[in-house]
């Protein structure tokens, strides 16, 4: 539930705004304890206390690659999704640097392209210091219009992709926005105005002369000097718009094809693990396969081996009851037995020439011991 969207939040870029930050940043983002501890229950009000708190800013750091509480108090203005009015007053907060960064990373994601322009562009006449938390861990020094410039020109910042906006001269082009004016240019005007009256002075005290060419006077000729440079001044900022632009095109179509070959190792990595995991079990299968058939030719071969052995018994003994008897079997018998009952005698000792012995023999026999030679 704490990691929940508010209810009356819109959508945006068509998706949930949590949605803006990858999936893996905010599983983090919900596990890490400052989340846990410091932004549970916050509000539009609440927020600003802990904004006022921030003393870096910076994405993720570490081996394990823990988020910074900059990025979390970015996600629950994500979650809560505060009015523009309050996100504004972030950015025109002059007396908080870090809050106005954070004003300006939110505008940054969810904002229109004439919004971002419009609130974005003043901050590059901030020249505060700033302290960024690089992923070693370590802090490094950078500047306020140094990170309004990663914004607006540059694909990724603090490990969140940055929606695209629409280049500043094609907003101009549809009239949506005026052309940016520089913070110097009323510094050259001023200085271009003392210089005509200083020239209008000494043509009042004594010099009225008229163009050469097209009979002007000076003045006019100044002003429509000044006029080009004005023009070509304006020029010069749209072509470094478009050569930013420019950049800004190549960057994003080398991170995106860096971003591809990444997406097509993964998959190739991904479809050989899953190669060689169903070799392995095709490997166990055939072996538990070959086990099974050698215990079933093994289970056969005896049966057949025990069956062959009955069968040659049954054979044997019908060939010994069907075989007929021989003539004088009848005669024989009787001898085999009292040659076998002598033998007896013989053995147990009870015939022994000396009587004392033959009578001890008889006590061995019937105790069942050996007889005395």
């Amino acid at each position: 539930m704490a990691n929940r969207t508010d209810p009356t939040a819109k959508n945006i870029r068509g998706t949930n705004p949590q949605n803006l930050v990858e999936k893996i940043l905010r599983s983090k983002i919900y596990q890490h304890t400052y989340w846990k501890e410091q932004c549970f229950g916050l509000t539009a009000e609440t927020l600003v206390d802990k904004a006022m708190e921030l003393d870096h800013l910076g994405g993720t750091y570490g081996g394990n690659r823990k988020p910074t509480p900059f990025m979390c108090l970015v996600m629950k203005m994500l979650q809560i999704q505060p009015e523009k009015d309050i996100v504004v007053e972030f950015i025109k907060n002059e007396d908080y640097k870090y809050v106005r960064v954070l004003g300006a990373f939110y505008l940054r994601l969810t904002g229109t392209d004439i919004d971002v322009y419009r609130y974005l562009e003043p901050l590059y006449n901030d020249y505060r210091k700033l302290r960024k938390k690089l992923t070693d861990g370590k802090f490094a020094l950078t500047h306020m219009d140094e990170v309004i410039d990663e914004l607006l020109t540059k694909d990724y910042s603090c490990d969140i992709a940055m929606p695209r906006i629409k280049k500043r001269w094609t907003l101009e082009t549809l009239a949506a926005l005026e052309p940016r004016k520089s913070v110097l240019e009323d510094d050259f005007e001023e200085e271009e105005e003392r210089e005509e009256n200083e020239q209008l002075e000494g043509l009042d005290n004594g010099a009225d002369e008229r163009d050469y060419y097209h009979e002007r006077s000076p003045a006019r000729e100044r002003e429509r000097d000044r006029d080009r440079d004005r023009d070509r001044r304006r020029d010069s900022h749209r072509h470094r718009d478009r050569d930013y632009d420019r950049d800004y095109d190549k960057d994003y179509d080398r991170e995106r094809g860096r971003g591809r070959e990444r997406d097509r190792d993964r998959d190739r990595d991904r479809y050989r693990l899953r190669d060689e995991r169903d070799y392995g079990h095709d490997r166990e299968r055939e072996r538990e396969r070959e086990g099974r058939e050698r215990e079933r030719r093994d289970r056969d071969r005896g049966r057949r081996r025990s069956h062959s052995r009955s069968r040659s018994r049954d054979r044997k003994r019908h060939a010994h009851s069907s075989s007929p008897k021989r003539r004088g079997d009848g005669a024989e018998e009787p001898k085999k037995k009292k040659k076998k009952e002598k033998k007896e005698r013989k053995d147990d000792g009870t015939d022994h020439p000396d009587p004392e012995i033959a009578e001890a023999n008889k006590l061995r026999a019937a105790l069942g011991l050996k007889p005395l030679k």
